[in-house]
């Protein structure tokens, strides 16, 4: 475990990464975009329940956090307190001069029991929605980001028959709390990423893995215990099928409580390039994008989150190159890389672009810094020739817990005293806050 954990899950979407792009840069270079954004462009932070709200205790990771062996790092413990310090954090948002923020409802603790709905979590949530409208902020909320109960897991999680109807039951029961006070809605977070981290993972973490869920299936006493975004590899395939069911039923389930509500979902992207003759480029982007691009279609919108690059010549993925900036676990930081996959994934779809989340880990403020205004530049050019985007959403507002890998990874705009829980905004925060209050690069 000691080398899986010097990597972070964002980085392991780079294992290798990215040499020939010498044109790609020289073209971005060659062209300035304009520097306004469109009136009601949407600017944002983005965050997750359970990296977030700490004590998530009815939810399936929140169970092998806990167990030995586990693949996580550390268990998520208080996370950093988000539960109760929801208003600090809108109070941040607004304070940076944002004017959105993207924020998760989390199933384990609105359904704890199955059939077992609490109206006092719908109400909390219901708070942090009023809490946004208080301050000018559009809430844009994620119905599921990876964790669920641990009821559901514990019954195979999505490989089970029955978990398309589950989903949507719960996707109803929120829609009708809070559908009509949000701006968008988004299913499912990732979806696609087990199908990413198919190829990247080494072999001992999908060990690991495996033995993980094999501890809790023996704990729990039942026959098939799977997670989302911990499970072994030869159960993939049907974790995504089950995944886009559950997404189709929750997206008519949403409908129909509210039509009007834009609804989508995220997709995980690398910026895919193409190297020499026969690249394997477009074989990846079918395996690791096309089934959902193809649901997408169907969808208001579809949510991007791309971290970096991948260069693919015939044989694989090409290595960085050298001098280039590097994150906190050694992979390449390229700032067009977000353009790239904006502009692909419209092409694919047709359909309005959210980039719900895009950053950089790394202890070097700095580099994040330049890093964002940077991407924005290439993301604007990509605006102007034709690509609707409507809004960006940075990952995270804060440094919170990043799954397997614990607290080492730091995404956030915010730092924040694991102890106190005092949240301090980082100067890269007033650099996307400026760009923010002027709509305008």
């Amino acid at each position: 475990m000691t080398k899986i954990l010097n990597l972070d899950r964002r980085s392991l979407l780079a294992v290798g990464a990215l040499a020939a792009a010498a044109p790609v840069m020289a073209h971005a270079a060659s062209k300035r975009p304009a520097p306004a954004f469109p009136k009601g462009f949407l600017w944002g932070a983005a965050t997750a329940p359970h990296q977030i709200e700490g004590n998530n205790v009815s939810s399936d990771l929140w169970f092998v956090e806990n167990q030995k062996p586990t693949v996580f790092a550390e268990p998520s413990g208080d996370a950093v307190n988000s539960l109760e310090l929801w208003a600090t954090d809108l109070d941040i948002v607004k304070s940076l001069g944002l004017t959105s923020y993207r924020f998760g409802v989390e199933w384990a603790r609105i359904e704890p029991e199955k059939g077992l709905f609490s109206q006092a979590m719908l109400d909390h949530y219901k708070r942090i929605v009023e809490g946004c409208h208080a301050r000018g902020l559009a809430p844009l909320v994620t119905f599921n980001h990876f964790t669920a109960p641990l009821w559901f897991s514990a019954q195979g999680g999505w490989t089970n028959p029955e978990s398309a109807q589950l989903f949507a039951r719960y996707c109803d029961k929120v829609a009708r709390a809070i559908g009509a006070d949000i701006a968008m809605a988004m299913t499912l977070n990732e979806p696609n990423i087990l199908l990413i981290l198919k190829n990247i993972l080494p072999p001992p973490v999908w060990d690991m893995q495996r033995q993980t869920l094999a501890a809790a299936t023996k704990r729990l006493g039942v026959e098939r215990f799977l997670c989302a975004n911990v499970a072994g590899r030869e159960d993939v395939d049907a974790i995504v099928a089950g995944q886009m069911a559950g997404h189709k039923a929750a997206r008519a389930a949403i409908k129909a409580v509210r039509g009007d509500l834009p609804v989508g979902f995220t997709l995980s992207v690398l910026d895919d390039q193409a190297a020499g003759k026969n690249s394997l480029r477009d074989k990846v982007r079918a395996e690791l994008y096309g089934g959902w691009l193809e649901i997408a279609k169907g969808d208001d919108f579809i949510g991007v989150q791309n971290y970096e690059r991948a260069v693919w010549n015939d044989k694989g993925r090409l290595p960085a190159p050298d001098g280039a900036d590097r994150n906190w676990s050694g992979t390449e930081v390229w700032a067009p890389s977000l353009a790239g996959a904006v502009r692909y994934v419209h092409a694919a779809t047709k359909v309005p672009v959210l980039v719900s989340e895009h950053g950089v880990g790394t202890e070097d403020d700095t580099l994040r810094a330049r890093f964002i205004p940077a991407a924005l530049e290439a993301l604007k050019q990509a605006m102007d020739d034709g690509v609707p985007v409507l809004g960006y959403m940075h990952w995270s507002l804060l440094d919170n817990y990043e799954w397997i890998f614990g607290y080492k990874p730091r995404f956030g705009l915010c730092s924040v005293d694991r102890t106190t829980f005092v949240r301090t905004p980082k100067p890269s925060a007033s650099v996307l806050g400026g760009i923010a209050k002027r709509n305008s690069l």
